[in-house]
């Protein structure tokens, strides 16, 4: 089989380009850059994906396949869902990371980073919608939920760690921008204190006996 010349995709690319430029200047379609650089994007992405599905040991590809993904999904947007922007090229970015842990449970760091990405997108349409103090407390809510999956999601039992930072997350999480706010400068020196008493703790009975 004949091995696809790149020149070739690129003169489409560019005659793709100079029509849709054609038709933004003549007022039939609107946003042209947006789309061509959309289905840029949408065509690196499909590059990327190929060599991900090709070969189990690509997983790496991963990352560019969804980021390009996103970035080519918020540009074919219309101005009216302009706030799910930062939404949907967060969650493509978020995706390629959730596709490198559920393809390899080893890989289980993909984890805080997916669900990260996952929580800024979703700060980031509350922020358009509501404003205040809303995005924040759902964004600590969401690191918290994220460790919480580190420790219980498949491959797990090792990382009952994760369930500390966790719960102090989604508790600070759920008290941000409530009357209760103020509780926060209590709860971090009560949370250091704890954990401190915690390490000290284990290493006393971790102490091989004299």
């Amino acid at each position: 089989m004949r091995r696809l010349d790149p020149r070739l995709l690129i003169g489409v690319l560019f005659v793709l380009g100079g029509i849709l430029s054609l038709l933004d200047a003549m007022g039939i379609v609107a946003n042209a850059g947006s789309i061509f650089w959309g289905l840029i994007s949408a065509a690196a992405g499909a590059i990327f994906l190929y060599i991900l599905l090709t070969d189990r040991n690509n997983w790496w590809a991963a990352f560019p396949a969804f980021t390009f993904f996103g970035l080519a999904a918020s540009s074919f947007l219309p101005d009216s869902l302009e706030a799910y922007d930062g939404l949907v090229f967060f969650l493509g970015i978020s995706l390629g990371f959730w596709w490198v842990y559920f393809t390899g449970p080893e890989r289980w760091w993909a984890i805080i980073p997916g669900g990260v990405l996952l929580t800024l997108g979703i700060v980031s349409v509350l922020d358009e919608a509501f404003g205040g103090d809303t995005g924040g407390g759902v964004f600590f809510l969401g690191l918290g939920l994220t460790f919480v999956l580190v420790a219980v999601l498949p491959g797990g039992s090792g990382r009952s760690w994760a369930l500390i930072p966790g719960a102090i997350l989604l508790i600070f999480g759920a008290i941000l921008g409530t009357p209760y706010f103020g509780l926060a400068e209590y709860l971090w020196p009560a949370v250091l204190i704890f954990l401190g008493g915690y390490f000290i703790l284990r290493f006393f009975r971790n102490r091989p006996s004299q």
